[in-house]
């Protein structure tokens, strides 16, 4: 057997639908496997990942996967990945607890970055300090500042999990798992559970590290185009330090059931009430069987995926809900499980909306799934599958997700990413004529008796009740601790702030490995852009490789628009693709789009334009993509929802608004910062206000009266939608936005020119708008157990004239005084701050946030902060190289067009 650096070769493999050479190893002294992706992908992935299974929910693997990268036995800072990312050209920096496993993986572009951070992280997991005073931050402690003040608990995972547990979809979620796995370690909640998390000691703590964060129960991985031969030569000289151990991996699965279950739990629904959420689970199948695998991810796809997949519209046209929930196959785990139903529902509703899911089974099992329906899903799938396209996240992040649903548990970590052998083989079942989909269902749906039915009801007094209860269990055990015991925890909570407060010392930062300004590129990489004309169209075109993929961008000028059609904007936008043609209803439409393209997205951009006054640039786009071969399918169907797009369907629209209102409602408490973010800006200019009609709060409250609107006055509503169709399609106001090789482009061009002359052409004024500014502090109350902190002011009217700095002094400020405030010392588990350099909108904003006041109190010392720190030149260089790795940022093609 081959040996390298220490390293036995188990395996070599080709992945040509990848472009990658696959080699998996063993480390002979430690046991430690890695697998090296070696290809021509210049952003490189490296992970160490470790199998970290939880007893019970005091959420010991997640603090586990924060506290680690709180200093090390090499590099002895408070933060070392702070510190880390504030000099790094990083494309990808984090950690990420599963159920089952904890992952750290990190990203660049650049080598010596590149092990830069693998050095840090490396040192982090095997090393680590993991002080007391370690998992009193990052995992949870009593604090005391005074003998009469109240007794609280603190922590960032703490508040973490308070957060992630508010949210009734995510609350939803966690139930959902747990009851199909009774008594294993996906029973409980790996997070962490606020009530549970008190529970966890020191002792414990400390020993989960020793039992599973060893080379024995670690699987390495690398990807991207450094050195092969290096991976394997730096990593011997980390593990050889290290003893063999033995790791139990053996899981208890889960029992069969012997009939279906049923569970009802309460959610927080804050005074006003709310309605249930219900969702059908199936425990489906072990991972090893990668064709059964990637044919119950099309099931789930095609059962749910589009607006036009059978079940998903049973459940919509329905009117039982307002919008589906589950997030269908749930595959980061093994065996996997499928979970659907409907949000939005009344209570007594909850046996017809399970009767509804079985009884489409068994209609789809028994009379068998359009083959249009079908062909939609494979050719959809497949065009994933061989585009690889991840956007922002690192493609060999996304391949390692899928390695370790099998490699955690010893099985072929290749076969999950190698999809062509089981593609082809579900193509050649299909072809034969097989009812494969539909003996999927039957098997795994409708005679499988592992499956839970849980239901989610409102209770508007749990959020008091919880609040109330932690409060009554707090005052419970202040009274069992005695002046000492007191005292020792208020002297605990000093030395815990004094330690958060004492900055690391220049040693400890030297030993930091960092970039010097002579790595970074001089000059910068620029992308390709013709500006033609075609017809009275302007046309970008960027001549970049594609893979042979043709990716178009529609753009319909708003700002032609009277402001009160600003809210209808993004229901229009889904209307165009979700409501069907004058000669096609919306699921022939949705089956077509499958079937012959890549796919077809709406998406909306604003922007106030630089050195231009109070201009801004408003704009909607339609973004397809197809191969070359599809071209002529994809301009068809454009031409099809631009020009015959039928609006007038009421009951139809009803459902979208529904759903639309469902959405807007569920990232209230987990994406609260966004929402705080989006309202804060709308006071300053007109492109943010815009952008808060079209999808903050203000269109939230919109949707809310629009469905009485649609109800009692649809000629008024469809009329607005008639009046958006007919200003903005306009070849005069378009831009059409191309990403093709030239060769391929040489092709389609006629065609996209073709194409335009079929539309209107005419003039296209811009309406004047006359935003109404609520330049005044709000409140806005949501049911959660933490709070969302935006403040912010526009520079530009404030007199500061924009430089190059800000990016440093921005990327200083949110790696220093707001991470140790807000995060560190005031248990958030974040605080950031953003400025726009368009726009001159300065803004400080928090996430999952135990304060308040306490908050804002913090942004408004930065200032003060930034006037009296003492900078030396190691740290501006550290946040110029910081600042220039998020300008540098890694993109794929599309989003280089884009």
């Amino acid at each position: 057997m081959t040996t390298i650096h220490g390293f036995e070769l188990l395996r070599e493999q080709m992945i040509p639908e990848l472009n990658t050479k696959a080699r998996l190893f063993r480390h002979v002294k430690t046991g430690a496997q890695l697998l090296s992706m070696e290809n021509a992908d210049e952003n490189k992935v490296f992970s160490v990942n470790f199998y970290t299974p939880p007893a019970d929910s005091n959420g010991i693997a997640h603090i586990m996967e924060h506290s680690v990268l709180c200093g090390s036995r090499k590099y002895p800072l408070k933060e070392p990945f702070v510190e880390l990312i504030k000099g790094s050209l990083n494309t990808f920096v984090n950690a990420m607890t599963y159920p089952d496993k904890t992952l750290y993986p990190v990203a660049s572009q650049n080598v010596r970055d590149f092990y830069n951070l693998i050095d840090v992280y490396v040192d982090a997991v095997f090393y680590p300090l993991i002080t007391p005073n370690t998992l009193r931050q990052e995992g949870w402690h009593y604090e005391l500042e005074s003998l009469d003040a109240p007794l609280v608990y603190k922590g960032v995972v703490f508040n973490e999990m308070k957060g992630a547990l508010s949210s009734p979809d995510g609350l939803l979620a966690e139930f959902s798992q747990q009851s199909l796995y009774p008594d294993t370690l996906y029973g409980v909640n790996s997070g962490g559970d606020p009530k549970a998390i008190p529970t966890l000691t020191y002792e414990q703590f400390k020993t989960f590290h020793d039992t599973y964060y060893h080379p024995s129960n670690a699987l390495i991985y690398f990807y991207g185009d450094d050195d092969p031969a290096e991976r394997l030569r730096y990593m011997d000289g980390i593990l050889s330090g290290f003893e063999p151990i033995t790791i139990n991996h053996e899981r208890k699965l889960p029992e069969p059931f012997p009939e279906p279950r049923r569970m009802t739990y309460p959610y927080s629904a804050g005074p006003e009430g709310g309605k249930s959420f219900l969702t059908l689970n199936w425990l489906m199948a072990d991972t090893s069987d990668t064709e059964q695998t990637l044919g119950l991810e099309m099931l789930s796809y095609l059962l749910v995926g589009t607006p036009a997949s059978p079940l998903r519209k049973a459940l919509i046209d329905s009117g039982l809900g307002e919008d589906l929930t589950g997030g269908g196959v749930v595959g980061d785990i093994s065996p996997f499980y499928f979970s659907t139903g409907l949000k939005g529902i009344e209570t007594d509703a909850a046996s017809k909306v399970e009767s509804l899911i079985l009884e489409t089974l068994q209609s789809l099992a028994k009379n068998g799934i359009e083959r249009e329906m079908i062909e939609a899903t494979l050719n959809t799938i497949e065009f994933r599958l061989r585009e690889n396209n991840t956007g922002g996240f690192p493609r060999g992040l996304a391949l390692m997700l899928n390695s370790l649903t099998t490699w955690l548990y010893g099985g072929d970590p290749l076969a999950p990413v190698a999809f062509e052998a089981p593609l082809q083989a579900i193509k050649t079942r299909l072809a034969k004529g097989e009812r494969y989909f539909e003996s999927l269902i039957e098997r795994f749906m409708l005679n499988n008796t592992h499956r839970t039915t849980i239901l989610l009801q409102p209770d508007p007094e749990l959020g008091e009740h919880d609040s109330a209860a932690e409060a009554e269990k707090l005052a419970g055990i202040r009274e069992t601790l005695s002046e000492a015991d007191l005292q020792r925890i208020i002297a605990d909570t000093e030395e815990l702030k004094r330690l958060q407060t004492t900055p690391d010392s220049p040693e400890a930062l030297a030993k930091l490995p960092s970039l010097k300004l002579v790595d970074l590129d001089k000059v910068n990489k620029l992308i390709p852009l013709t500006e033609l004309d075609e017809g009275g169209t302007k046309v970008l075109y960027h001549d970049l490789f594609t893979n042979g993929i043709f990716y178009l961008d529609l753009g319909f000028n708003l700002h032609t628009l009277s402001q009160e059609l600003l809210p209808y904007v993004e229901l229009f936008s889904q209307a165009l693709l979700e409501m069907g043609t004058q000669t096609e209803d919306f699921v022939r439409l949705s089956q077509r789009i499958g079937r012959t393209t890549g796919g077809i997205r709406a998406t909306s951009f604003t922007s106030m334009v630089r050195g231009n006054g109070d201009t801004s640039a408003t704009w909607l786009f339609l973004r397809g993509k197809s191969t070359p071969a599809q071209t002529d399918d994809l301009f068809s169907i454009l031409r099809d929802v631009l020009l015959t797009v039928k609006l007038d369907n009421p009951e139809r629209f009803r459902q979208m608004v529904l759903e639309e209102k469902a959405s807007q409602e569920a990232r209230l408490v987990p994406g609260g910062h966004m929402v705080a973010y989006t309202r804060l800006k709308a006071s300053f200019n007109e492109a943010d206000w815009a952008a808060e009609q079209m999808g903050g709060v203000s269109y939230l409250f919109f949707l809310r009266e629009l469905i009485e609107a649609i109800d009692n006055n649809w000629s008024t509503v469809l009329s607005k939608l008639e009046s958006i169709r007919q200003t903005l399609l306009n070849r005069r106001g378009l831009i059409a936005n191309v990403t093709l090789d030239a060769q391929n482009w040489a092709q389609v061009q006629p065609k996209l020119a073709a194409f335009l002359s079929t539309l209107p052409d005419s003039d296209s004024p811009l309406a004047l708008w006359t935003p109404d500014y609520h330049a005044e502090d709000e409140g806005l109350a949501i049911p959660a157990q933490v709070n969302y902190v935006a403040k912010g002011a526009n520079l530009f009217d404030q007199g500061y004239t924009l430089k190059g700095s800000q990016q440093v002094i921005t990327n200083f400020l949110r790696t220093t005084w707001l991470w140790e405030r807000v995060r560190v010392q005031g248990g958030a588990y974040g605080g950031f701050c953003v400025f726009n350099t368009l726009s001159g909108v300065f803004s400080f904003l928090s996430y999952r946030d135990p304060n308040l006041l306490s908050t804002i109190e913090n942004y408004d010392n930065a200032a003060q902060f930034l006037c009296e720190v003492e900078i030396d030149n190691d740290e501006i260089t550290r946040n110029i190289i910081g600042a220039i790795g998020e300008i540098d940022d890694y993109q794929l093609p599309d989003a280089k067009g884009y």
